[in-house]
């Protein structure tokens, strides 16, 4: 493998919608590198090795924005007395990377374990900044993760994440303002356009929904086409395609609503954009399950006022999803052995053991198999939701997500520089379309010139 320059991720404002699956609370997309491959040789540790690590005064820093970390922490340091678990916000989205790459460029300093959302994983992994999950075993796990979110994990044969939660994606829906205007709920993206022809007409105030712009967004919309923009083999070689037929369909359906004003131009999490979920002006949100954590913190006026529905389809019939945000957490190879140990023993509790229970009562939307088929997470009522099931619409999202998506070994600066290419069509300087190929145009030189084969 060729090494593969390091490139700031903070120099421009990089669009963050997995960002906040992992927060619960923030924005971008999120999912799926290389297929996952078995290990070929056995582990290097194990469960003994792991045990006899945490029988020792040891203590471990982890670095992430969530918020939802708190419990476990307790939980596990209380059932392992020796062992210290120190968690940092080094700060969100860009900042955190940043901050991330400039320990590993200065090769000390890093955490012993960080957020990785699953978008920016394989470019660490490609790297060679993170341990090999499989050196414990843990490739074993396999089964008890979806396997959407499994594939995510995985780069190039190594495992570099236990799953922590997932984004599989959905519409989020204002039942008050539908009802006000005699609309049904979409089930087709066709209908999806008719209902924002029909809002926006009936008062020029309301828009079916808000967009000016957002990578994360965009990728997973092209994902639920069945689009492939960007696939890796090995480690090198990348492909980039922004006019797949599924990148046709995307833009076939979303450019009017962007030519013809029927979005509001927004940004996603912006106080505007809270307003306008609160009063009414934003009427649906296409993304990722743990949304619905984020509109009853974010928008508490709205209980009682929204639903969850399937994402739309483009055939009736059809069933076809994507994910939007999620990630887990990283163990960065600067640790030393009796650190890596600990961090281990961490991470399978967090992701395996007592800490997913933990995890979906601070409000993570699970990426394990059990939990996703059991009827007391399935038949839980969302009080918020107007009495919903509503993880039975995630669940079956979650099923449904389209297989084969990838993301680019450099995602970070892909989405740094969408504002500046597709992102120009929402500000009429282009179109949807050709705003994509100029993006695609943009990555692979990029690309190249990072020591990858890019086509």
């Amino acid at each position: 493998m060729k090494k593969h320059s390091r490139w700031r991720l903070g120099a421009k404002r990089v669009a963050v919608t997995a960002v906040t699956g992992l927060a619960v609370s923030a924005l971008l997309a999120g999912c799926a590198t290389s297929s996952p491959a078995s290990p070929t040789s056995a582990p290097a540790f194990s469960q003994s090795d792991i045990d006899k690590a945490l029988d020792q005064e040891t203590t471990i820093t982890i670095w992430t924005w969530a918020t939802t970390l708190t419990g476990i922490v307790e939980a596990f340091e209380k059932e392992h007395p020796k062992i210290t678990v120190n968690v940092v916000n080094v700060g969100t989205g860009a900042a955190h990377y940043t901050k991330l790459e400039n320990a590993l460029k200065a090769g000390s300093g890093a955490p012993d374990l960080a957020t990785v959302e699953y978008s920016v994983l394989p470019q660490f992994a490609l790297g060679g900044d993170l341990v090999d999950l499989n050196t414990f075993g843990y490739g074993d796990l396999e089964d008890e993760f979806t396997p959407s979110v499994w594939n995510s994990t995985n780069v190039n044969g190594g495992l570099y994440e236990l799953p922590h939660n997932a984004g599989p994606m959905a519409l989020f829906y204002n039942k008050t303002v539908f009802d006000q205007f005699g609309i049904d709920v979409p089930t087709t993206w066709a209908e999806y356009a008719d209902a924002a022809k029909k809002i926006h007409a009936a008062d020029p105030t309301v828009y079916l929904a808000a967009d000016n712009g957002d990578a994360g967004f965009t990728t997973s919309m092209l994902w639920a086409a069945g689009s492939k923009p960007f696939q890796t083999t090995g480690t090198e070689d990348v492909t980039i395609d922004m006019s797949d037929e599924g990148a046709q369909k995307f833009t076939d359906f979303y450019s009017p609503l962007i030519e013809d004003g029927l979005l509001a131009p927004l940004a996603g999490f912006s106080n505007e954009w809270y307003q306008g979920l609160a009063n009414g002006k934003i009427a649906t949100l296409a993304t990722g399950a743990w949304m619905a954590g984020s509109l009853k913190s974010g928008v508490p006026t709205g209980a009682g006022q929204w639903r969850v529905a399937p994402l739309p389809v483009y055939e009736k019939g059809d069933t076809a999803s994507a994910m939007n945000g999620g990630g887990g957490y990283a163990m960065l190879n600067q640790g030393s052995e009796q650190n890596q140990l600990v961090s281990a023993a961490f991470l399978k509790y967090m992701e395996a053991g007592p800490g997913v229970q933990l995890s979906i009562d601070a409000g993570q939307f699970p990426a394990t198999t059990a939990d996703l088929q059991s009827d007391a997470f399935l038949n839980k009522t969302n009080d918020y939701f107007g009495g919903q099931e509503i993880n039975k619409v995630f669940a079956q999202s979650a099923a449904d997500v389209v297989p084969g998506w990838q993301y680019l070994p450099y995602q970070s600066y892909a989405n740094s520089v969408f504002g500046d290419t597709a992102g120009q069509a929402y500000i009429g300087k282009t179109t949807l379309a050709d705003g994509l190929t100029a993006w695609g145009d943009q990555l692979v030189t990029f690309g190249n010139q990072q020591g990858f084969t890019v086509k």
